[in-house]
C-alpha cells in the first residue's frame, strides 16, 4: 500500500499502530509475563482413529502452544486471536482453553477458570474437531496474535507454523472427489496428449474463426513501417511494441492498420489479418477494438523472443468473438491488491481477447474505493487490524493479522487511482464493471456508516443518520456465509437508499471524469443470510407501509428502489443470480425459481450457482428472459484448488477446477457430464434462452490470495482456457453426436491446446518480460519395468530430475526418455527462466 491510498493523518496513525507491537512485547516483559514474541504456536491436522470418531466426519486438529520465554503465560487475562476461512467449533474446550467467535472468520482462544497458566519451557495442546472436512493448508487458521487484557489495543503476532497431513483419512476413499492425486494418476491423465512437432502446434490462441495458410514466409529483417490514422494511435503504439528492439529500424515490411468493413462479420470486434511476403501485413477491424485483437493475434504468430532470422508465415485470418461478454472478476475487497497488479491483469486480459473487467470493490472485509463525501468508507472500511474499540477499523480477516498497515488487509484506490485504472482499461478496449455489494456482504460499509453516525450524533448533528445502513434496534438472528451476524443493509431505512444514491452518483462521476462513461454497475445481490431483516422494526414498518407479506417481497422492493436509482443515472443494473431468482420450496426443500418481478427490468444476472440441485438455474433464468453471464462455480471459479492435494493452493467448497475442467466447459450444455438420470427434469437452454446468454466469466475471490504472485498461480494458465471458450466457437467434440468420434476430436483438440501453451504461449510470457509466475504443474511419474516414465500436463516443458532424493535444479539432468537410474527419483518442470514448478517423486528400486 502506498502513501497515496490514505490521508497523511491516517498514515501517521497507522504508523504509530505499527510501532505498538514491539512496545507491547517490552511491556509484557516489564510486567513479568511471557513475551508473545517468544511463544510458538503450531497448528496440525490430525489423523482420526478408525471407528466412531472417523465416522463423525469433520476434521480433527490441534493447536500446540509452546512457551519459549523464561516467564510464564499467566492463567488469565489474555487471548490468542486468529482468522480462518472455515467454521470453528465455538465453545470447544481443551486443556483449560476455549474457542470463541469474534466477528466473521475471526476467532480467539481464551483461558477458562480451569487454566493454570503455561510455565516457561512448557507446551500445551488444544485439540478440537472442525465441523467441516479441512485438509488443505490454505484453509487452516492464519495469522495468530496475542493480546493481553492489560494492553487491549495491542496485538503481537506469534511465531506460527502449519503442519498438514499428506493424506488425511477424512478426505475420502479412492474414487472420491477428495482422494489424493498421485504421480501415477497425473501421468495417465497427462498421457491423453503427446508432444506435437512445432509445425503441428495450433498457431493462434484463442482459436480464430477462419485461418487460411499461405505457402511462403515474410522475413522480418527490420522493424515494420507502421501506417495508421490518428484514431488508431494507441493501436500503432501496440504494434511497435510487438517487434524486438534488436531489429534495426528502416525498410522493414509495411504494417497497415485500418478500421473498415470485415466481410461477413457484424461484431464490432471482428478483424481481418493478412500476411503476404510481397505486400507485408495488414489488419482491418470493424472498430479499433478489432484492430487491437488483430495485433494480439499477430503477437501470437511472431517467433519467440531471441529467434534468429525472425519471420512470419503467410496467411489470412478472419476472426470474431463468439460472445460479446468475455470477462474476468477480481476481488480486491477480501484481500487488497494495488493498481499495478490491476494494470498487469488488464494487459493480459487484452492479450488474450477478454473485454470485461468485473471489479469486486466492496465486501464484508473491505471497501476499496474512495467516495467523495463519505471518508469513513475508506478510513474505517478499508483498514483491517486489531482494536478493542468499536468503530475504529475492521477486524483482521484472511490472514491480515493485527497490523493495520498489512498490505493485503488494508488499502484502497483513491479517486485518481480509480480513474487511472479506467483509462488504462479503456485504452485496451476493456470495459470496467464496478461492483458495490448489497444488501448482504456489506459489513465494511455498515460498520463505517454506523461509526459516522455515532461520531456525528456525539457532535449533536441532526443529520447524523443520513447515511446509516443498519437498524440499531434490529434483533434479527442470522449467520452469513462468512459467519457474520451484522453484515446487511437494511431496506426499511430511507437512509440506506440515500447512501446507495450517493455512491452510484459518485462512481458514475468518476467514470465521466476519466472520460470513460459508465454503462453497467453491478449491485451485488448474493448470499443474503436467511433470517436477516425479520426482527428489524424498520423493515417490518416498511413492509406494513408497502403492503409486503414476506422478506422475499421486501427483497423485491429493495431492488426495485435500487434499480430506479441506477436508471436515474442512465445505467443498467447487474447483479448475482439471486437478484433474478426467487426463493421458494418444493416438497419441503428450498428451490430457486426465476423471479417474475424483474424479467422486464433489463437486469443482467451473473449466475455462479450450478451446484447440486441448481445445475440448470442459469438456463431457467435465460429461458425466462433474463440476460445472463455464465460464471459457474464448478468450471469458472479460479479460487478453487486444482485438486485435493495438500500442497495445492485454493479452496474447495464448490469444486476442484483444473485446466481441463475449464477447457471442457461447454456454455450451452452445462450438464453434458451429468449422468442421464441426473439430467431428468432439468431445463435445457432454448433457442430464445441462448440469445440471452451474453457470455462467460471467470471469478477470483481472494480470501486465500494475499500477494500478486498467488494471483498469477491461481489464474494462469486457466485464464487461457477461459479465453478459448469465450472467444472461439464450440469445438467439434462438443457437438459431435457419436461418443467415439467426440472422444477422438476432444483428444486431438486438447493435444493442440496444451502443446500451444507448453511450446509457445507460456514460453513467450517467460521471455518477453511479462513477469507471470504461472502454475507449473508437477510432472506425472510411473514405474514401467524398472524404468521411470515422466510426462507433463504441458508438452514442451523442460523436465529435470535427481535420483538421490535432492530437489531438482536448473542444473539437474534433463529428462530425455525413460529414467533408468535407481533411488528416490524427484522430477520437476522448469520454465524458460529456470523457475521450478512443483516436484513429483517416486521410488525406483
Amino acid at each position: 500500500m502506498t502513501n497515496k491510498t490514505m490521508s497523511r493523518g491516517a498514515s501517521a496513525l497507522l504508523f504509530m499502530a505499527a510501532l505498538a507491537a514491539p512496545l507491547a512485547a517490552a511491556s509484557a516483559v516489564a510486567q513479568g509475563v511471557a513475551d508473545p514474541a517468544r511463544l510458538q504456536l503450531r497448528w496440525e491436522m490430525q489423523r482420526a482413529p478408525a471407528g466412531p470418531q472417523l465416522a463423525q466426519g469433520g476434521s480433527p486438529a490441534r493447536f500446540v502452544l509452546s512457551n519459549g520465554d523464561s516467564r510464564a503465560l499467566p492463567a488469565s487475562a489474555w487471548s490468542i486471536y486468529f482468522s480462518g476461512i472455515d467454521r470453528m467449533p465455538a465453545g470447544a474446550q481443551s486443556n483449560g482453553l476455549v474457542i470463541e467467535p469474534v466477528a466473521g472468520g475471526l476467532f480467539r482462544l481464551r483461558p477458562t477458570p480451569a487454566f493454570q497458566g503455561l510455565a516457561a519451557g512448557e507446551t500445551l495442546e488444544f485439540s478440537y474437531r472442525h465441523p467441516d472436512s479441512v485438509f488443505m493448508p490454505s484453509r487452516s487458521p492464519a495469522a495468530p496474535y496475542l493480546v493481553y487484557d492489560a494492553a487491549p489495543e495491542t496485538g503481537v503476532p506469534l511465531r506460527y507454523t502449519v503442519t498438514p497431513l499428506s493424506e488425511p483419512p477424512q478426505r475420502g476413499k479412492v474414487g472420491s472427489p477428495h482422494a489424493a492425486v498421485t504421480p501415477e494418476d497425473t501421468y495417465w491423465r497427462n498421457a491423453r496428449a503427446g508432444l506435437l512437432p512445432a509445425d503441428q502446434v495450433p498457431p493462434v490462441l484463442p482459436t480464430p474463426l477462419e485461418l487460411r495458410p499461405g505457402a511462403g514466409r515474410l522475413a522480418l529483417a527490420a522493424r515494420p513501417r507502421i501506417a495508421a490514422g490518428p484514431a488508431l494511435a494507441t493501436e500503432a503504439a501496440l504494434a511497435r511494441s510487438l517487434f524486438p528492439a534488436g531489429l534495426p529500424a528502416g525498410e522493414g515490411p509495411p504494417l497497415r492498420l485500418a478500421v473498415g468493413r470485415v466481410e461477413g462479420q457484424d461484431s464490432p470486434e471482428a478483424y481481418r489479418l493478412s500476411v503476404r511476403a510481397a505486400e507485408g501485413i495488414e489488419i482491418v477491424g470493424n472498430s479499433a477494438a478489432g484492430v487491437a485483437h488483430g495485433l494480439h493475434t499477430l503477437r501470437e504468430l511472431m517467433p519467440l523472443p531471441g529467434a534468429v532470422s525472425p519471420s512470419l508465415p503467410e496467411l489470412e485470418i478472419v476472426d470474431a468473438p463468439r460472445f460479446a461478454y468475455r470477462g474476468f472478476m477480481l476481488d480486491v475487497a477480501r484481500n487488497f491488491h494495488g493498481k499495478e497488479t490491476v494494470f498487469k491483469w488488464l494487459d493480459l486480459m487484452a492479450r488474450f481477447k477478454l473485454n470485461k473487467f468485473h471489479f469486486h470493490l466492496t465486501d464484508d472485509e473491505g471497501w476499496r474505493i474512495e467516495i467523495a463525501g463519505l471518508p469513513e468508507l475508506t478510513a474505517i472500511g478499508a483498514v483491517r487490524g486489531h482494536s478493542a474499540r468499536p468503530g475504529l477499523r475492521l477486524p483482521p480477516a484472511y490472514g491480515s493479522g493485527p497490523d493495520p498497515v498489512d498490505a493485503a488487509g488494508s488499502g484502497h484506490y483513491t479517486r485518481e487511482d480509480y480513474k487511472e485504472i479506467l483509462r488504462y482499461a479503456a485504452a485496451r478496449h476493456i470495459e470496467v464493471i464496478p461492483e458495490i455489494e448489497m444488501p448482504g456482504h456489506a459489513r465494511a460499509a455498515v460498520q463505517a456508516m454506523e461509526a459516522r453516525y455515532r461520531r456525528l450524533q456525539g457532535e449533536g448533528r441532526r443529520d447524523a443518520a443520513r447515511y446509516l445502513l443498519n437498524d440499531l434496534e434490529d434483533r434479527s438472528e442470522y449467520v452469513s456465509a462468512q459467519y457474520f451476524r451484522d453484515n446487511v443493509i437494511n431496506p426499511g431505512l430511507e437512509s440506506s437508499y440515500t447512501f446507495i444514491e450517493h455512491v452510484v452518483k459518485e462512481v458514475a462521476a468518476l467514470h465521466r471524469e476519466a472520460g470513460v462513461p459508465l454503462r453497467t454497475i453491478h449491485m451485488g445481490g448474493d448470499e443474503l443470510a436467511s433470517g436477516a431483516w425479520e426482527k428489524s422494526p424498520a423493515s417490518l414498518a416498511m413492509m406494513r407501509k408497502q403492503g409486503l407479506k414476506s422478506s422475499a417481497d421486501l427483497w423485491d422492493y429493495f431492488y426495485q428502489r435500487v434499480d430506479a436509482i441506477v436508471r436515474k443515472h442512465g445505467l443498467r443494473t447487474a447483479g448475482w443470480e439471486e437478484l433474478a431468482a426467487r426463493k421458494t420450496t418444493l416438497d419441503g426443500a428450498p428451490k430457486l425459481i426465476p423471479n417474475p418481478y424483474f424479467t422486464r427490468q433489463g437486469f443482467v444476472a451473473y449466475v455462479w450457482n450450478n451446484t447440486t440441485g441448481a445445475e440448470d438455474l442459469a438456463y431457467r433464468l435465460a429461458n425466462a428472459g433474463y440476460d445472463i453471464v455464465l460464471a459457474p462455480v464448478t468450471r469458472m471459479y479460479f479460487d478453487m484448488a486444482r485438486n485435493p492435494n495438500p500442497e495445492e493452493h485454493g479452496v474447495n467448497w464448490g469444486a476442484y477446477v483444473d485446466l481441463d475442467t475449464v477447457y471442457d466447459f461447454v456454455p450451452f450444455d452445462l450438464m453434458r457430464d451429468m449422468p442421464e438420470a441426473a439430467r431428468a427434469g432439468k431445463d435445457r437452454l432454448t433457442d430464445y434462452g441462448k440469445r440471452r446468454v451474453l457470455g462467460i466469466q471467470a471469478t477470483l475471490f481472494t480470501e486465500a490470495v494475499r500477494d500478486p504472485a498467488r494471483i498469477d498461480y491461481m489464474l494462469m494458465p486457466r485464464m487461457l482456457a477461459l479465453a478459448e471458450r469465450a472467444w472461439a466457437a464450440d469445438p467439434g467434440w462438443a457437438t459431435a453426436k457419436d461418443p467415439a468420434k467426440a472422444a477422438a476430436l476432444h483428444r486431438a483438440a486438447w493435444t493442440g491446446f496444451v502443446n500451444a501453451l507448453g511450446q509457445r504461449v507460456l514460453p513467450r510470457l517467460d521471455l518477453d518480460g511479462s513477469r507471470v509466475a504461472y502454475r507449473i504443474a508437477p510432472p506425472g511419474l510411473v514405474l514401467d519395468k524398472g524404468r521411470v516414465l515422466a510426462n507433463h500436463l504441458l508438452p514442451g516443458m523442460v523436465l529435470r530430475y535427481t535420483s538421490d532424493g535432492s530437489d531438482p535444479t536448473p542444473a539437474s539432468k534433463e529428462v530425455a526418455g525413460p529414467i533408468l537410474e535407481k533411488g528416490r527419483i524427484r522430477v520437476a518442470a522448469f520454465d524458460r527462466n529456470g523457475r521450478r514448478g512443483a516436484i513429483a517423486s517416486i521410488d525406483a528400486r
